[in-house]
């Protein structure tokens, strides 16, 4: 009882050695239509673990928001996977969010340690030149993309808002990272709870490698083909890697993907 009343009393804090991946936390301002998004994370890699840091400052419009995609990404078991989403604003281009765990130098991943207060919760805020091309061409960890049918421009700029809430949140006051709790599916869901369309809770929040198919069975992704050959077209790591440096990643990633003019 003595070491779980210790272990409550322990606060996260913004302010250590983190690693460079996740020295700097996102936050946003709102001007009405205009939103300007600091550290905005840019990077340029050599290998997963050789790169350039580049953080800088995003401008977008909510008039331009008219999308919103959805990533699932695999590294080991296909019983769980890596969740994140990316605001499609045209001709500014996509803002791509990527919930995960702010670590310190020296620390590595670990589904145990993730219950035990170990890492802070992190918004990576950034380029799908870096979030997505990270995954794809670097650590070669499969990766899934869809187009979110039931998100309305309304929807999208609701969504997009509660991210950068939270963001603005972790910005100002640091929070915990759970595995089970608060992981990167939990809180996508949190924040589709807070526009009014989440689901209830149920089971795939923790063994989520099936997520895709959850949502295509809720008509959520495009429904024009069977499921099996909308996954095996919506595998992106090929059109990624021949991208690869390209301005014009965005746009290749996604060409011939079904709901995806």
């Amino acid at each position: 009882m003595l070491v779980v009343a210790w272990w409550l009393t322990i606060r996260p804090s913004n302010t250590r050695d983190w690693q460079p991946e996740v020295s700097e936390a996102p936050y946003a301002e709102i001007e009405g239509d205009r939103v300007v998004i600091h550290s905005f994370r840019n990077f340029d890699y050599m290998s997963k673990t050789d790169f350039k840091q580049r953080w800088g400052t995003k401008t977008v419009h909510l008039s331009n928001l008219r999308a919103v995609d959805f990533f699932t990404n695999y590294w080991g078991s296909t019983l769980i996977c890596h969740t994140f989403v990316s605001f499609d604003f045209g001709p500014e281009g996509y803002v791509c969010i990527s919930i995960e765990t702010r670590m310190t130098k020296g620390q590595a991943y670990s589904a145990l340690a993730g219950l035990y207060r170990q890492f802070a919760l992190y918004y990576v805020i950034g380029d799908e030149r870096d979030i997505v091309r990270l995954r794809t061409n670097y650590r070669l960890e499969d990766v899934y993309l869809y187009r979110l049918i039931v998100a309305t421009p309304e929807r999208a700029r609701a969504l997009f808002l509660d991210y950068v809430q939270s963001a603005n949140q972790l910005h100002g006051r640091a929070q915990w990272y759970n595995e089970l709790l608060s992981n990167c599916t939990s809180n996508i869901r949190l924040h589709i709870k807070h526009i009014g369309s989440a689901r209830p809770w149920d089971w795939q929040l923790l063994v989520n490698g099936s997520i895709d198919e959850h949502a295509y069975a809720l008509g959520a992704t495009d429904t024009s083909l069977p499921f099996p050959e909308l996954k095996q077209i919506s595998h992106i790591n090929d059109r990624a890697r021949a991208a690869d440096r390209d301005p014009a990643f965005s746009s290749r990633i996604r060409d011939g993907l079904p709901g995806i003019p």
